[in-house]
């Protein structure tokens, strides 16, 4: 969002106004694109107006007292301009407006300065990847008003429950012009979100007297994470992939799946997080990036085989990490060529390889879920049941238990019929 300013004033008449040959004058702020149109205490015959310098015409008897005047209007508005400058105010033309005619001039804030704001105070406690997201925003946020109100910014406390469905209708429909795919539903709720928390922000901050979102009720779709069953698991691992670099995002990829780790913490593994837990065995000990939980992982054998094969590697060495770090800007891409090489039909992600770690390899195998939940570093069980698919396996297994509880007799009446089966068609040939 623009910093720099144009700044303007003029003067007009308005046709429609006119009585009897008379119009009022009325005064016009501009700044960048937004513009306030007002009325003065001046009335003048239209057909002397000289629209071109926004005055009486030179020849007019009264033109030097009327043309003083609104020189003065403007020079007494031009002051209150540079003095909201030097005192480093967000200068609206209706704040302006509001200190010509001396009317309340609270103080109003802007979507720029409260963004500047948050990114200034928030760069401190949210990662990279995050502050990313909200820069992502913002830059939507800059197309819609664009769009919508020819403009480049806008006061907050303006904004309200019709902007914010506006803003939304504005995201549903937006087409990108590169190759990125339109925003799904839940893509245009997680804008919505950072514009509710910014809105938050200037809440908290007393700089809006009440919440645009109190009415708003946001609408997710339910999306369901692929994961990997453990025989496309077991396919990935035996794969002879030829390439170097696609073979090493096939191990972090894998590490990640017997882990739960995301890319970034994986990335982040040091020699010091790696522990000798009170089995004796190696354990993972890390704080996690985004949520900052502590998290102790026991390492099973083929996350530590993994871990193995890159320990002696030069790159590893030298920056004391567990695995040589790369960029995440192709991991994504290199994971879909290899899931094509490979032929898994599923999209691979590291959201993907954490949810098989959580299915696939733990709840799928009867680890309880509260184990789970303190290996992922999840802070509440209800955000790790998002990852407890239940496996048609395992509820074939589980009926399998209660039914022998419910039905002694139930195995031995099945190997009856079983048997009488048999027999049955052994006469018939």
């Amino acid at each position: 969002m623009r910093t720099s300013q144009s700044f303007g004033v003029h003067f007009t008449v308005k046709k429609d106004k006119v009585k009897d040959g008379i119009a009022c004058v009325y005064a016009v702020i501009t700044i960048n694109k937004d513009k306030v149109i007002f009325a003065l205490k001046q009335r003048v015959n239209v057909e002397q107006w000289d629209k071109g310098h926004g005055g009486l015409k030179a020849k007019v008897p009264e033109a030097n007292k009327i043309n003083a005047y609104l020189e003065q209007v403007k020079f007494t508005i031009t002051s209150y301009y540079q003095q909201l400058q030097l005192d480093g105010k967000e200068i609206t033309p209706q704040l302006l407006k509001a200190c010509f005619l001396g009317e309340d001039t609270e103080e109003t804030y802007n979507l720029s300065t409260l963004m500047d704001y948050h990114q200034e105070t928030a760069s401190a406690a949210l990662t990279w990847s995050t502050l990313k997201h909200y820069a992502v925003t913002r830059r939507y946020l800059e197309k819609f008003l664009k769009a919508k109100y020819n403009t480049t910014d806008y006061r907050i406390k303006d904004i309200d429950y019709k902007f914010i469905v506006d803003f939304e209708t504005y995201l549903r429909n937006h087409k990108p012009a590169d190759h990125f795919q339109p925003l799904n539903n839940n893509g245009v709720m997680k804008h919505l979100i950072r514009l509710r928390k910014m809105t938050t922000l200037a809440f908290k901050l007393q700089w809006i007297a009440k919440d645009p979102f109190k009415n708003y009720k946001f609408r997710y779709k339910k999306v369901e994470t692929a994961f990997l069953s453990a025989n496309e698991l077991k396919a990935l691992e035996n794969y002879d992939i030829a390439s170097d670099t696609l073979e090493a995002i096939r191990d972090y990829f894998l590490f990640a799946c017997y882990t739960g780790l995301s890319f970034v913490d994986l990335m982040n593994l040091h020699d010091g997080n790696v522990v000798r837990g009170e089995d004796g065995e190696k354990w993972l000990k890390l704080f996690r990036q985004k949520s900052h939980e502590a998290t102790n992982l026991p390492l099973l054998a083929p996350a530590l085989a993994i871990m193995n094969k890159y320990k002696d590697n030069p790159r590893s060495v030298a920056l004391n990490k567990i695995f040589p770090t790369i960029t995440n800007q192709k991991v994504n891409v290199y994971l879909k060529e290899i899931a094509k090489i490979v032929g898994i039909k599923k999209k691979l992600t590291f959201g993907v390889a954490r949810h098989t770690f959580a299915t696939t390899i733990t709840l799928a195998n009867n680890v309880p879920i509260e184990t789970v939940s303190k290996m992922m570093g999840h802070t509440k069980i209800a955000t790790t049941q998002i990852y407890a698919r239940v496996l048609l396996k395992k509820i074939s297994e589980d009926m399998h238990v209660l039914r022998e509880k419910l039905e002694p007799d139930a195995p031995k009446r099945k190997a009856n019929r079983k048997a009488n089966t048999n027999s049955h068609l052994k006469r018939v040939s």
